[in-house]
């Protein structure tokens, strides 16, 4: 097996505004895994507020490249356990993982669907995400919208931004990226319109979440609080759902064994994502059945994707059956 890994600069159609800041571009790591003529891919990408730095992952894969060249074609989870002894970063164990999935399903003629005997038909819709802007400016960007589903950001609450968007009766939720106070989040989870919202994603600060009430109105969503499978029980007080991020957790592996033991804990499931090429978005798509929401338009909202395979439009998902995860390099 080879190795080959490049970095990427993926370009937004409009710059994205949360709660963290501004941004036009992500950069983006590119990692193929080859073998016999077949080619399997994986990406990760730098976010500043997971203080990512793809030039340290560059310097790891250089470390590591003999082991994983070394290492005969086994199956997908054997590859995992293989990987997990490396000490590596979530983020660029995920491409890996991701990689290797692609690679040994084009290997065997097999999709991550048939591999793993996931349903293909009943894929829930994804939302496409509305950055950060006036109230005005965001009621537009939904109305003009062929999707059925969006994710609004928010930074800080604005009372008057939570009345006119559940005046426009549509499929909403809220995204704080953190910027909720405790004082907001009691307002929300008493208010009784708030359960309009299908959800409210990560409304404090990574481990601030003590303030929240799962029986509240509020339908609470972890992701920055909920990243790996041994945080699901300590956050069963606390939220309804998770968002679960193949970057966060370290990929499909782990992601199916977070999903599993989610459903046993009675938790709503969100398959979610960064801004990722098709490459992260096809992975993210093999999950769609398993899945209450998804959040899958990170390919959308770039300019320059370098990718074919699974995709979403207008938040329909679609899968192309082809083998492993279905990607291929434009």
């Amino acid at each position: 097996m080879k190795i080959n890994f490049t970095t990427k600069k993926l370009r937004l159609k409009e710059t994205f505004s949360i709660a963290y800041g501004n941004y036009d571009h992500r950069d983006a790591l590119l990692i193929e895994l080859s073998h016999q003529n077949y080619k399997g891919y994986g990406e990760c990408v730098a976010i500043d507020y997971y203080q990512i730095n793809l030039n340290d992952f560059v310097l790891k894969l250089k470390e590591i490249q003999r082991e994983i060249e070394g290492q005969k074609i086994i199956h997908p989870k054997d590859f995992f356990a293989f990987l997990v002894g490396l000490n590596l970063h979530p983020f660029l164990l995920s491409a890996l993982d991701c990689a290797y999935w692609d690679l040994f399903g084009k290997l065997e003629n097999k999709s991550f669907i048939e591999l793993n005997k996931i349903p293909s038909n009943d894929l829930v819709e994804s939302s496409i995400t509305i950055s950060v802007a006036s109230i005005e400016e965001q009621i537009k960007k939904i109305s003009q919208s062929e999707w059925n589903k969006f994710k609004v950001k928010c930074k800080g609450l604005d009372k008057m931004q939570i009345e006119k968007l559940l005046q426009l009766n549509k499929n909403i939720a809220l995204d704080s990226n953190a910027s909720f106070t405790d004082e907001d989040c009691s307002w929300l989870q008493k208010n009784n319109e708030i359960q309009k919202f299908s959800y409210l994603e990560q409304p404090r600060p990574i481990d601030n979440y003590k303030v929240l009430q799962k029986e509240g109105f509020a339908n609470w969503m972890a992701d920055e609080d909920c990243q790996y499978i041994d945080s699901l029980e300590e956050l069963i007080p606390y939220y309804k759902s998770i968002n679960i991020k193949l970057m966060k957790c370290g990929g499909l592996t782990p992601a199916l064994d977070m999903i599993k033991k989610a459903r046993e804990l009675n938790y709503k499931i969100m398959i979610g994502c960064m801004t990722e090429s098709t490459v992260g978005i096809s992975a993210g798509c093999l999950l769609a059945s398993l899945v209450d929401y998804a959040d899958l338009d990170g390919a959308t909202l770039i300019s320059n994707d370098y990718a074919t395979g699974n995709f979403v439009e207008n938040g329909k998902i679609t899968l192309s059956g082809k083998p492993g995860l279905g990607i291929h390099l434009k």
